[in-house]
This record gives structure tokens, C-alpha cells and sequence, in this order.
């Protein structure tokens, strides 16, 4: 519902902010068009057809419903952040697997977080000026974003140095 924000969005539009949002959560693809249904179904978005590009499309926007339990869970406290980390868990198995094998999974992962990086800048450039109500907002969580994105990356040289080295 919060990408839903102030001005509505489309299954689309939501699966865009996902993509782009992708350090701080992932989904399947197909969830970004069902859940929005699921949660008009419960009275907490209301749908509206809209002209688009090639044929008519769905909107999305918060009822009054939608906003006070998005206060409702705004106010509850929030968890320390779960990651399902598969790369420390790799890391691990280099003492029952050969240690190049470790290497050769992890080989493509700093492509990966350059590629993160550069996604990031770019929806910087794109987003704020879209949102400038959010784009505060938006510059905090970009930050912390390319804080995690840089720890990975020195954590990948860590993990190499050490499996290319056999020790600490």
C-alpha cells in the first residue's frame, strides 16, 4: 500500500518501484499484479480504468480504509531486518567443498552489485523528480541502499581473499 502512495499507481507502476526497490525487498513478479486485486477484494485500495499506451489500464489508489491501517502498521514496532544471505551460507560450505567452486559461485555477484549500483544512481535521477513529496524520503533509503550495496562489495573481497588464501 505505501507504493500505492498519495497519487495511485498501476500493477505496473508497482512492479517498476519493486524492481528498482530491489535492495530492500523481492517478490515474484506476478505478485505485483495480484496483490493489489487481493487488496482492493478487502476494501483497502479502490481500482479505476484509465486510458494507457496500447489499451486501458487499472489504477490504484488508497481508501480511507487503506490509510488507517497503514497508520495502524506504521505504529507498530518494527523488526530488525531478515535477510536470507545465500552468499554467507556458500561461504560456509568451502570447507567441505573445494574452495574454487565457492569462487566460481560467487564469481558473478560483483557484476551483480556494480549492476545494483548503477540501478541505484539511475533511479535516483528518475524517481525523486517524479515524487518530489517523497524524494526525502526516497534520498534516505537510496543511502542506505548504496551503504548495503558497498558492504557487500567489501564483503565479496573479503570472502575472495580468504578462499583464494585458504585462511584469514
Amino acid at each position: 500500500m505505501v507504493l500505492v502512495g498519495r497519487d495511485g499507481a498501476g500493477p505496473h507502476d508497482l512492479r517498476l518501484m519493486a524492481e528498482r526497490g530491489r535492495v530492500y525487498w523481492d517478490a515474484a513478479p506476478s505478485q505485483w499484479y495480484a496483490e493489489p486485486k487481493r487488496l482492493e477484494r478487502l476494501g483497502y485500495l479502490k481500482a479505476r480504468k484509465e486510458p494507457g499506451v496500447t489499451r486501458e489500464r487499472t489504477r490504484y489508489t488508497l481508501t480511507a480504509q487503506g490509510r488507517r491501517s497503514l497508520e495502524e502498521w506504521a505504529r507498530t514496532p518494527a523488526p530488525l531486518p531478515r535477510a536470507q544471505h545465500e552468499t554467507v551460507i556458500r561461504l560456509m560450505a568451502a570447507d567441505l567443498v573445494d574452495p574454487a567452486a565457492v569462487l566460481e559461485g560467487l564469481e558473478r555477484l560483483g557484476e551483480e552489485i556494480e549492476r545494483a549500483l548503477a540501478n541505484l544512481e539511475g533511479a535516483r535521477d528518475v524517481i525523486a523528480p517524479e515524487l518530489p513529496h517523497r524524494a526525502h524520503l526516497l534520498e534516505v533509503n537510496h543511502r542506505y541502499a548504496e551503504r548495503f550495496l558497498n558492504l557487500q562489495r567489501d564483503w565479496l573481497r573479503e570472502a575472495r581473499r580468504v578462499l583464494e588464501s585458504g585462511s584469514s
